[in-house]
C-alpha cells in the first residue's frame, strides 16, 4: 500500500478574528481607563520619574494604528514614542483613541493569514514576524495599560475591573 504525505498543517490558535477581537478588547479596557483619570492628572501624575499617563497613551497610539498599516501596506512608518499630548484635552485623545480603534480595523481587513508568520521589519527597525509585531502592539499597550492602574490606585481611584474587557 502506497501513502502519500499529507503537509502538516500549522496550528491555529486564535483566528484573525478572535485575535483582533482580543486586541480590540483590551483596547477597550485602555480607553476605560484613560476615561477614570481626572483630566489634570491624566497629563501631570507621575511617580517614581515615570511618564504621565497621557504620554504612555501617546505611545500606544504612535505605534497601534501605524504600525498595523505599515504590515498590512508595507508603506514605511515612523515610530513615535514619544509624541506629547501638549494641546490636547483628554476628550480629544478619546477621540484619537476611537479613530485608531477604526483605523486597526480597517487595515486588519487588509492582512491575509497567510502573512502572519512572514518575516518583516517594524518600523524599519524592529524584526520578526507580523504576528510577533502585533504581538507586541498588544503587550506594550497592557504594560502600560498595568502603569495607568498603579497610577489610579495612588490617586485613591478605583480602576475598572481588568478582566471586563
Amino acid at each position: 500500500m502506497k501513502t502519500t504525505e499529507q503537509p502538516q498543517k500549522e496550528a491555529v490558535m486564535l483566528s484573525p478574528e478572535q485575535l483582533v477581537a482580543h486586541w480590540q478588547g483590551h483596547r477597550n479596557l485602555t480607553r476605560r481607563v484613560i476615561e477614570a483619570f481626572p483630566e489634570k492628572e491624566f497629563f501631570t501624575f507621575s511617580i517614581g520619574g515615570m511618564r504621565p499617563f497621557s504620554i504612555m497613551v501617546m505611545e500606544l497610539l504612535g505605534i497601534a494604528a501605524p504600525g498595523l498599516c505599515e504590515i498590512a501596506t508595507g508603506k514605511p512608518a515612523t515610530i513615535d514614542e514619544e509624541h506629547p499630548a501638549v494641546d490636547l484635552t483628554k476628550s480629544q485623545i478619546l477621540e484619537l483613541w476611537d479613530k485608531t480603534t477604526e483605523d486597526i480595523n480597517l487595515y486588519w481587513e487588509m492582512l491575509p493569514i497567510e502573512r502572519f508568520q512572514e518575516t518583516i521589519l517594524a518600523f524599519g527597525q524592529y524584526e520578526g514576524t507580523v504576528i510577533s509585531s502585533i504581538l507586541y502592539f498588544v503587550d506594550n499597550e497592557i504594560h502600560h495599560r498595568g502603569q495607568g492602574y498603579v497610577y489610579l490606585r495612588s490617586l485613591g481611584i478605583e480602576p475598572p475591573a481588568f478582566w471586563e474587557r
